[in-house]
């Protein structure tokens, strides 16, 4: 699009930022006959879910942000005919531990004896694998009534209470802090911190915290599908993206990045959008604009009072592998144990512990993380000779690790985070993990990691949140309108992981603020 397009050329919708919400947006709405232009500051679409190549010379292509698919509904793929696929993992996760002086281990997934067989391995009885069975037929039953309502208009309260029809899950997931459901459920440590990790993810809060945001951030990490499963992108996230921007090019959007939008000014029927480019500035017209960007930088763009400033917590590492580590639990195969969700440092105690430490200004001593294996499940991420070689990929998500904590020097503290969050893994190592790191052409270890403050620069997330906002309850309040995606403005409409049951890789709000489009429009 030419940079200096003047006013008079307008569209039925302005999408601000091509992330893969947008993107969602722009899909449906240009399928369904409607002028769209999509204006996206970075030189690519996609925001964070996209596949790079972070190392030099090296045929490696990650998942650099987002990284897991359980949210985007099927609904979505079909409705819009994308050629996309992910594939689910054997093993749902493994963590190790040290009890009575040995390395052991609580590896969940391989069928149900090996899962039953694992928790009596660790905790030498029955009953805490059939109180997991218990809790997660529960929260099935509540993904199964909750998930098909994220793309419906907005239930009030009451109505997703009767969806759900279970009292005790809607006390223990909507009512409580999810730490009493656990607490009442599981007696081991181990085996409640692998349950309350759900809950953390993102977020920055402790099990017993009175806000639930805790509750909040557990409930969306067990509804995707309808199941809770969390699967692995086939070619990486950038395959959505790229999947998602063609088909809105083949529908007619157009998508044009390197253009920043500036401000956004409605009288709620019609709106400017303005934008600015290397070549200067330019001004479109457009009957709705929807914004895939964060709630405070949609108070930015519309002069409004922004909202309560965003935090991120959390520690995001792309890793490529020579090879797999060994485990100090010798009776573990490595590739199961990587393939699924591999816990550190994530006892019950030890989140506790590492949240109060966070809490009071101090990095958390034991910093807990989880790691997973793309590679594993889907090895097209990486070139011919790196698969024929053995290489893989290594994917760590660090928790309790505010943006605050990183103000004073960014790059110091996230150097010293990273050091004490490998020592964590390398204590249930047979080998270091250093030795098993492979190096890009110029010799450099590929490893690369990003804080919250790295997140907000590279991507805007506010605060480095990578839900834009603390999560929301995924049914109607006070002046959330009839999709959750409306603004004050008539024909504004904010269609990123800020608006209501936005958050993670889901393409929700888009579909939802599509929705509330062509409704207005009679369609």
């Amino acid at each position: 699009m030419p940079a200096h397009e003047g006013p008079q050329r307008s569209y039925d919708a302005v999408i601000v930022g091509g992330g893969h919400n947008g993107l969602v947006a722009a899909a449906y709405l240009a399928r369904a006959g409607r002028s769209v232009l999509v204006l996206e500051r970075l030189g690519n679409t996609g925001g964070a879910a996209v596949s790079t190549r972070p190392f030099t010379g090296v045929d490696a292509r990650l998942s650099r942000y987002s990284y897991l698919v359980s949210l985007l509904p099927k609904k979505i793929v079909r409705d819009l005919g994308l050629d996309f696929r992910v594939r689910t993992r054997t093993v749902s996760s493994y963590t190790p531990v040290e009890r009575d002086g040995r390395p052991t281990g609580l590896l969940v997934g391989g069928g149900e004896r090996r899962t039953r067989e694992a928790f009596a391995r660790l905790t030498g009885g029955e009953s805490e694998y059939r109180a997991w069975q218990e809790f997660y037929d529960m929260t099935g039953r509540v993904a199964k009534n909750v998930f098909p309502t994220l793309t419906e208009p907005l239930p009030t309260r009451d109505e997703l209470r009767r969806r759900v029809d279970d009292e005790e899950a809607w006390r223990a997931l909507f009512e409580e802090p999810i730490g009493v459901a656990v607490e009442a459920r599981f007696a081991d440590d181990l085996v409640r911190g692998v349950v309350l990790t759900d809950a953390l993810i993102g977020t920055f809060a402790d099990a017993h915290d009175p806000s639930l945001a805790q509750n909040r951030c557990f409930l969306y990490h067990v509804i995707g599908g309808g199941t809770g499963a969390w699967d692995v992108p086939v070619g990486g996230m950038g395959a959505l993206t790229d999947a998602l921007a063609g088909t809105a090019r083949d529908a007619g959007a157009t998508l044009a990045t390197g253009h920043e939008v500036v401000g956004i000014s409605s009288d709620g029927r019609a709106a400017e959008v303005t934008y600015r480019t290397a070549d200067g500035e330019g001004v479109v017209g457009a009957r709705h604009v929807l914004v895939n960007a964060s709630p405070q930088e949609l108070a930015v763009l519309t002069s409004d009072q922004p909202p309560t400033p965003a935090e991120g917590a959390q520690l995001k590492v792309n890793m490529l592998l020579k090879r797999l580590p060994r485990l100090k639990d010798a009776e573990v195969d490595p590739r199961e144990a990587f393939s699924g969700t591999f816990h550190i440092a994530e006892g019950y105690r030890q989140l506790a512990t590492a949240h109060a430490q966070a809490a009071a200004g101090r990095l958390p001593e034991a910093p807990p993380s989880e790691i997973y294996c793309h590679s594993l499940t889907d090895p097209t991420i990486l070139g011919p000779g790196l698969v024929e070689q053995g290489y893989q990929t290594l994917t760590l998500f660090g928790l309790h690790t505010p943006a605050r904590l990183f103000d004073h020097d960014n790059d110091g503290v996230r150097e010293e985070l990273l050091a004490s969050t490998l020592a964590q893994l390398d204590s249930h190592l047979a080998e270091p993990l250093a030795d098993c790191l492979a190096t890009d052409a110029d010799g450099r270890p590929c490893i690369e990691a990003k804080t919250p403050l790295d997140l907000e620069r590279d991507l805007r997330l506010p605060g480095g949140n990578i839900f834009h906002r603390e999560l929301s309850w995924p049914y109607a309040q006070e002046d959330t309108g009839r999709w959750g995606v409306e603004t004050r403005h008539a024909n504004v409409l904010l269609c990123g992981a800020g608006a209501v049951r936005g958050g993670g890789v889901s393409g929700v709000p888009g579909h939802n603020a599509a929705m509330a489009v062509l409704e207005q429009l009679g369609d």
